[in-house]
């Protein structure tokens, strides 16, 4: 498996914090209180400096007061520090700088700072790949509720990229993230309990969360659910919601709903038989698939195309265009 770092590493200043204290005690005393040595006044001082909140914009200011904060173990200011000389924002671009910085607020709790040493990790930059070291810190992160690094972890687990393999442990970080509403989780988890892998196998619980992912949009959760509705495997046996879930992973573009939904509507199943909306879909799903699978649907689609009539051929052929050309807002 290649790991893709996630998230990225991006600017995590403190707006709110910023704002709130200089209202409570003005720009005057915030720099005062900075000047004193006060660390959260030094990182507020900077954030308003880097934003242009309340004070002209100076990146320069900014970092003096990032560093200020930062040597006295402010862990905000040495994520935003890092963040800086990541981008080479204000500072000459070194990613192990930003490194030693992220490392000092990951090792304090700061949530977006593991992540962003996670992702060196993973990528190098500044440090030598390891994945044991990105996963010691997106497991950090994954601790504190994070569904990106939820969902790494699950998939380093999956694999045993940095970590010894372990089905169960990935189920964990799966559901972690399926319960924060992560959909590719909700999905993964689905396949986990379908197959019985790293979780005891349930037909019920597979459907569950397959149910989950298809409200929210999964495309191949929607195809899973037509199937199971069709088969009657952890939910009821019920061809009106199979066709419901296959019309609409059709309509985003998925060949193999396509040819299923074809077949409902070339045998009345589940749906009105309408051949020539039967030979809409076939065509639609030959036009999007490939491989065996284009061979497949085209040669469903060449065996109705005989049964239908001329008028109903011409019909059908320019349903499938309008369909393809108004992407699936006219396919009636």
């Amino acid at each position: 498996m290649s790991l893709k770092p996630i998230h990225g590493v991006f600017l995590a200043l403190c707006m709110l914090c910023s704002s709130t204290f200089a209202q409570n005690f003005g720009i005057d005393e915030l720099q005062q209180r900075a000047e004193s040595g006060d660390a959260e006044a030094q990182n507020n001082l900077a954030v308003m400096y880097h934003t242009g909140q309340g004070v002209p914009a100076d990146l320069n200011e900014a970092i003096r007061w990032y560093n200020a904060a930062a040597e006295q173990g402010r862990a905000n200011a040495q994520l935003n520090l890092g963040v800086l000389y990541n981008f080479g924002m204000g500072v000459p671009q070194d990613h192990g700088e930003a490194a030693r910085w992220f490392r000092l607020a990951a090792d304090q709790g700061e949530l977006m700072a593991q992540i962003s040493l996670a992702a060196l990790y993973v990528t190098g930059q500044g440090v030598p790949i390891d994945y044991i070291e990105a996963a010691k810190y997106y497991t950090m992160a994954a601790e504190q509720g994070d569904p990106g690094a939820q969902m790494t972890m699950a998939e380093m687990y999956l694999s045993g990229q940095g970590v010894a393999q372990d089905h169960a442990e990935s189920a964990r970080f799966y559901r972690m993230a399926a319960e924060r509403g992560e959909v590719a989780a909700q999905f993964s988890l689905a396949i986990m309990y379908r197959d019985g892998m790293g979780v005891t196998q349930s037909s019920e619980d597979a459907a569950n969360w397959y149910r989950m992912a298809a409200e929210q949009g999964h495309i191949a959760a929607m195809f899973s659910m037509a199937a199971l509705h069709e088969t009657g495997e952890g939910v009821a046996l019920d061809l009106s919601e199979a066709y419901r879930w296959y019309k609409a992973a059709a309509s985003q573009g998925h060949p193999g709903s396509q040819n299923n939904l074809a077949l409902m509507y070339e045998s009345g199943q589940g749906v009105a038989q309408s051949l020539p909306h039967a030979y809409m879909w076939m065509d639609l799903a030959s036009k999007l698939a490939d491989g065996p699978e284009q061979e497949r649907y085209e040669l469903n689609r060449d065996q109705l195309e005989v049964r239908l009539s001329a008028e109903d051929l011409v019909k059908a052929k320019g349903m499938s265009g309008r369909c393809l050309e108004t992407r699936y807002a006219e396919c009636e």
